[in-house]
């Protein structure tokens, strides 16, 4: 007698991309993952207004909606739409490329190991440490590196510009993007990643690989992205969510690299702007007044500085 061979059940996987800002940058990326094949079961887009979504609104195969401002509100909204009749959720930033296989290989580590409950892939080329990228650029990129074999390790937490996670334990233990990290929520895939990991395995993937353009349009201004630099590794250790060693090595480097940046006149990146911020968030931490949430009250003075914030900011 034959005893036929068990194959891990099929699992049902949705992309959510929050944005905010940059319509024609979602509008790139999201007519890309449509001629993905396998095409993911649902596409889902979470943006603070339709201006934000320009050119999506009724496109076939996109379910597009409507959330507060701020990356962990909008990526809070995505996990409810999802968690109803979806298995696996895979966060990307609205200019994030992924390989054709990135789907199918998260896909697959997911159903074969259902102790995995987030995982990140590998980012073949990232445009926020330079100029920023095209999505022509991306693709040369990852027809360059052609297919990679695949290797699951641990990792500490996910990159959030590629983050899938597995929607049962998130729903069971009533997890959720913390809303206390304003805007671009800075570190939010270091805290959720540490968050979901009390119940399961935090991987990368390598042969999920992908591309993050960088796109310069929309991004925080200097002062209240230098605030959050201290602010939210301070609230993430308060928490518990980040060590104390990580915490205090994160906020080192960002303050040494915008006081070096600084001094050399980096004109690609707000360093004075970002020093201001670490500064001022220092002073607010020896007077109590430390908070992610203070950032909103920078909201007036930043928006004269840049007038479009963008919720895909980066701890570069």
């Amino acid at each position: 007698m034959t005893i036929p061979t068990l194959q891990a059940p099929k699992l049902k996987i949705a992309v959510g991309i929050a944005s905010a800002g940059r319509p024609a940058t979602l509008l790139e990326t999201v007519a890309y993952l449509d001629g993905l094949q396998p095409h993911p079961e649902r596409i889902i887009v979470c943006v603070p207004s339709l201006d934000d979504a320009a050119g999506l609104a009724g496109r076939k195969g996109v379910e597009l909606m409507l959330g507060p401002r701020g990356l962990t509100c909008q990526r809070n909204r995505i996990i409810e739409a999802a968690s109803a009749d979806m298995d696996v959720l895979i966060f990307l930033d609205d200019d994030f490329i992924p390989a054709p296989g990135f789907i199918p290989r998260m896909a697959a580590v997911f159903a074969d190991d259902p102790d995995v409950v987030i995982a990140t892939g590998d980012v073949l080329a990232d445009g926020i440490l330079g100029k920023g990228l095209t999505q022509s650029e991306a693709m040369d990129v990852i027809k360059t590196a052609g297919e990679r074999g695949e290797q699951v390790t641990e990792v500490y937490n996910a990159y959030g510009c590629n983050m899938a996670v597995r929607l049962a334990p998130i729903v069971g233990h009533g997890l959720a993007f913390d809303e206390e990290l304003p805007l671009y929520g800075w570190l939010e895939d270091v805290d959720f990643s540490r968050s979901i990991a009390r119940f399961g395995r935090s991987v990368r993937i390598s042969g999920a690989c992908g591309v993050h353009l960088g796109v310069k349009s929309g991004r925080q201004p200097g002062k209240r992205l230098g605030y959050s630099q201290v602010a939210n590794p301070v609230h993430l250790m308060r928490k518990g969510t980040m060590s104390a060693t990580r915490a205090l090595a994160q906020i080192g480097r960002n303050i040494l690299a915008n006081a070096r940046g600084a001094l050399l006149n980096d004109r690609a990146v707000d360093r004075r702007g970002r020093l201001n911020g670490n500064f001022l968030a220092l002073s607010d931490l020896l007077t109590g007044r430390a908070s992610p949430m203070r950032i909103l009250e920078l909201s007036q003075s930043s928006n004269r500085e840049m007038a479009s914030p963008s919720i895909a900011a980066k701890r570069r």
